[in-house]
Formats: C-alpha cells, structure tokens, sequence
C-alpha cells in the first residue's frame, strides 16, 4: 500500500536517530539492541488472569527503551524494527514449542488502523517472529486467522472488567482458518499484554472453533499489578 512504501522509502532516505534514545544516526542502536535481545522471556499476564487466557510468556518488561522501540514500529512505521522486535517475539515463543508445527495468531487489527497506520504491525511482527523460529530449525507459520467481527468502544480508561465486557464476543475466525489451522498448534502473539483481554478473547475465538491455544506470546508485558475489577 502506498503509505507503506512511503515509510519505507522515508526510512532509507531520511536516517534518524535510535528509535529507542534518540541518539546517533541509526535506529537501533548497539545499546538498545541489547536491550531487546538481552531480556529471557519469562511468564507475563495480570494477576488475577481474565477467564480464558492461556499461559502468556513475554520477551521483557514494557519500560524504556522497549517501549519507544514498539511506539516507533507500530505508530511511526519504523518498519526495519520489524525484524529485532520479531526476534524478542520468537524468543517469547520459544517455550510454548515442543517439536510440533506451529500457527502464530496474531491480533487482528482493524480495517481502520491499518488504513492509518499504512500497515498491521502485529501481523508484521508474527511473521518476522514466524522466520526467526523457521532459522531455528523449528515448524513454525504464521496467519491472520482472526478478524474484528463487531464494533468494540475504544479501550483507554476501561477497566479489566470493562475491557473484558467490551471485547467478549468481538472477535471471529476469518474464513478459511480451520484450514489454516489443521495440523497446528495456534500460539497467539501480540505487541504488548497488559489487562489480558484482547489476548482471552482470541483464546475464546479459537477455542470456540475447536482450536485452542496452546499458550500467547508477546514482545513486552506490562508490570504485573492486581487489576481493578
């Protein structure tokens, strides 16, 4: 799409500083590499854990530089951060494997983000996820099996509750997704976990169509804390 390849060629052309510092004229420096691949994923999720999400296992913690690194990717179409950020991403993945073929699942986008954002950063992300791992030696695939069935309010200043309430029920199989998933252990995998609802939705989704997760992975978790009912 258009606006992707402007990104693209604005990225080649106009080189800025570190996406994550700000600092030198690359956009990832040496440091914040490091800072990306250096975290071991570990188990994330809120605690308590809405109904339905599966074990959830992230690459690091959302905190700075990570952060900015997922902001500029996802909001300023820093699209070469794509294959760093994928690699947390596999390694976020990495422990839910056991040798069988695998479906990453990203979270659906809507029509609407994309168009503005000029690409689906998730899905983006699940694919450099899904080669990182193929490098690896390891069966692994990734699709966008989900889609946005229904209309759901904007999630800022909901609670755990609320956004559990707001997304029941939002999500559905795109057509063609028992196929894809046939053979396949799906993985959901995301950007970024904090109350866990988007991530139980998709479980209920797949679920519902006789394939459930075995377990969502994501690039960064937010601190765990006790969610407010």
């Amino acid at each position: 799409m258009a606006v992707h390849l402007l990104f693209e060629l604005l990225d080649l052309l106009l080189p800025t500083g570190c996406a994550g510092c700000r600092t030198g004229r690359t956009q990832l420096c040496p440091a914040c590499r490091t800072a990306l691949t250096a975290a071991e994923a570990r188990p994330a999720g809120p605690r308590p854990a809405p109904p339905g999400l599966p074990p959830v296992h992230a690459a690091g913690p959302y905190a700075d530089p990570v952060r900015q690194l997922l902001i500029a990717h996802k909001e300023r179409g820093a699209l070469r951060l794509a294959g760093p950020l994928g690699q947390a991403l596999a390694r976020a993945v990495h422990p839910l494997l056991d040798g069988r073929p695998v479906l990453l699942v990203p979270m659906p986008s809507t029509r609407r983000s994309v168009r503005a954002r000029g690409h689906d950063p998730t899905l983006r992300l699940a694919r450099a996820a899904a080669r990182e791992l193929r490098r690896g030696g390891h069966p692994v695939r990734a699709a966008p099996v989900l889609r946005h069935g229904r209309a759901v309010a904007d999630q800022s200043g909901l609670s755990a509750a609320q956004r559990r309430t707001n997304l029941h029920g939002a999500l559905a199989p795109r057509p063609g997704a028992a196929r894809l998933l046939t053979g396949r252990q799906p993985v959901l995998v995301d950007d970024l976990v904090t109350t866990g609802a988007t991530l139980a939705e998709a479980a209920r989704a797949l679920t519902a169509l006789g394939h459930p997760p075995r377990g969502a992975a994501t690039v960064a978790a937010a601190v765990r804390r006790r969610q407010p009912g």
